[in-house]
């Protein structure tokens, strides 16, 4: 999926990296949601309380045309390795070629289902109508085995924990590229005529990771499936698609857990002073110029 070209870095308080010298970064938005970072939670503790509370995970994913063969197999066995370990989880491959998902070994408590959509020749039309397919899927099927949901896009490899510390309500990423910009350098799309204008906002999300509960996937979901058929029906497409409805509804819904850069970083960024653990999630080599059929 699309990368960003700007290449810069980050906000405000409270951590120490390993060599001792302290950089700040933000650990609480201005509506009392946390911000995740490296250090500031206990796993184990994280661990026991969703399983004992009973919590499940639904993480999907789509996979077309070349992004199939060339990233979904390192997806699944690296999530295999660390993606809420302590809890169920059922993998939800939305696929153009359902016969060729690879058959990956799977631990206890983990499953996968293989979801048929239709093709497109542009990645972009894509990603906007996987919101729909998310939607329509936590329906059928998600709502009844699943209390939390992930959507995370393909192009990516688990190099590290990804666990219940992440989970909540309603759950945004701090894109790696902007989470230290002005903001006015923030890429809302500033186009009247979109259901995603914005003028500004609280911060610049990534579409590659969002989450939550089931009700607020779906909520979201829905909502971004609405304003990208309008702007479809009068003509108009949004800046960065998909990730602009998505800011636009974290801008008026906010969310309840905000994930810091470390969940999503790009290594083509390279070291940055206040990111400890550069290893939870990162971005393998883009194809994203490889056309999708």
């Amino acid at each position: 999926m699309p990368q960003h070209s700007l290449n810069v870095l980050v906000q405000v308080i409270d951590k120490s990296p390993s060599n001792g010298e302290m950089w700040d970064v933000q650990t609480c938005t201005w509506w009392r949601a946390p911000v995740i970072w490296e250090g500031m939670f206990d796993a184990a503790l994280y661990d026991q309380t969703h399983a004992k509370e009973g919590s499940s995970v639904a993480l999907t994913v789509f996979a077309v045309g070349r992004y199939l063969d060339a990233y979904l197999e390192t997806f699944l066995t690296s999530a295999e390795c660390h993606f809420m370990l302590a809890l169920p989880v059922t993998y939800y491959v939305f696929t153009d070629a359902p016969e060729k998902v690879p058959q990956v070994a799977l631990g206890p408590r983990r499953s996968l289902k293989v979801i048929r959509v239709p093709k497109h020749s542009r990645w972009q039309d894509v990603s906007m109508m996987r919101m729909k397919a998310i939607s329509d899927a936590i329906e059928s099927d998600i709502r009844h085995r699943c209390t939390h949901v992930f959507c995370l896009d393909v192009d990516q490899e688990f190099t590290g924990r990804f666990g219940p510390e992440a989970l909540g309500e309603s759950v945004a990423l701090l894109h790696a590229y902007y989470y230290n910009l002005p903001k006015w350098l923030f890429t809302y799309d500033h186009n009247p005529g979109s259901r995603a204008h914005m003028d500004t906002g609280d911060f610049y999300y990534h579409a590659a990771v969002f989450g939550g509960s089931w009700r607020s996937v779906k909520a979201l979901t829905e909502s971004c499936y609405q304003g990208i058929t309008e702007d479809k029906r009068n003509g108009v497409e949004a800046r960065w698609h998909d990730e602009s409805h998505l800011n636009k509804y974290f801008w008026l819904h906010k969310p309840s857990r905000v994930l810091s850069p470390e969940y999503c970083w790009d290594r083509q960024i390279g070291d940055r002073k206040a990111i400890r653990v550069a290893h939870v999630f990162v971005f393998l080599p883009n194809i994203s110029h490889i056309k999708l059929t």
